[in-house]
């Protein structure tokens, strides 16, 4: 490709933002001229190198991305969704694309992004993973040829820290099933059970959320029916592969004009 992408990373003292920030320092595609954090944050000044390698970069974390020095190609967001909104409306301003992987947004806060997407290219994904997103289409597959006939459960499993519940990821796979159910989610959604609650209705998502550890993520999608089922599995062991496809989210959405996008867009699976 041509010139590097010039790409600062919002969020970066996170979990997902110091891979990001590890991935990109190793990949001579992209020029990283900035990290950012929410205001007063105790991070604001270090450098970025040191966080990484220990080596000095000459490259500090802001908490405001005014003072990010020269041209921002892409901005790589994996923060709280307050702090994305606030980065969205700064990247708005002055034409920079994003990549957001932050998840627990309200539907308020979904809806700006939306809008925002009239104005600068975006892709916004509650899983960066290239499997997860390979499993996103196994699922619509199966819930399309198997219809409501077979019992579906989602059980997903996820670090003791982690903020939201059900996971971006999850809600995304029963959204999927229940799109192709015909159905709204919030119909036909079952997120726990317990006591005397009878026959399991037909056509019944059913949402189970486990909260332990260090896990970095485990997704069970699974097809119930009379002797068999058919079980769609992805595990993550660590969080890199959420990063790279960050990474190829990034160098994929410079190219584009104003618009939403997913990772299935990103690579290619519609």
């Amino acid at each position: 490709m041509g010139n590097p992408i010039a790409v600062a990373v919002n969020g970066v003292m996170g979990r997902m933002g110091t891979h990001v920030l590890r991935l990109l320092f190793s990949d001579q595609d992209f020029n990283i001229i900035g990290g950012i954090e929410k205001k007063g944050h105790t991070s604001t000044g270090l450098d970025l190198g040191v966080i990484t390698s220990g080596k000095k970069s000459g490259l500090s974390i802001v908490d405001d991305p005014a003072n990010i020095a020269g041209k921002i190609d892409c901005i790589i967001d994996f923060s709280l969704p307050a702090s994305t909104l606030s980065i969205l409306e700064f990247a708005i301003r002055k034409g920079v694309r994003m990549v957001i992987g932050t998840t627990g947004f309200p539907q308020s806060d979904v809806e700006r992004i939306k809008q925002a997407g009239n104005e600068i290219a975006i892709v916004m994904a509650p899983n960066m993973s290239v499997l997860v997103n390979l499993a996103y289409k196994l699922v619509e597959t199966a819930a399309k040829a198997l219809g409501d006939n077979y019992d579906t459960e989602i059980v997903e499993s996820h670090h003791k820290n982690k903020v939201d519940a059900p996971s971006g990821t999850t809600m995304k796979m029963a959204e999927i099933i229940a799109q192709a159910y015909n159905k709204p989610l919030k119909d036909i959604a079952r997120y726990e059970r317990h006591g005397s609650i009878g026959p399991r209705p037909k056509g019944e998502i059913g949402i189970q959320t486990v909260r332990g550890g260090d896990i970095v993520g485990e997704h069970t999608v699974m097809f119930i029916g009379t002797g068999e089922r058919l079980e769609i599995i992805h595990r993550a062991t660590n969080r890199e592969n959420f990063a790279m496809g960050a990474l190829i989210a990034a160098k994929w959405v410079v190219g584009k004009q104003p618009g939403m996008y997913n990772m299935i867009d990103v690579l290619g699976l519609e």
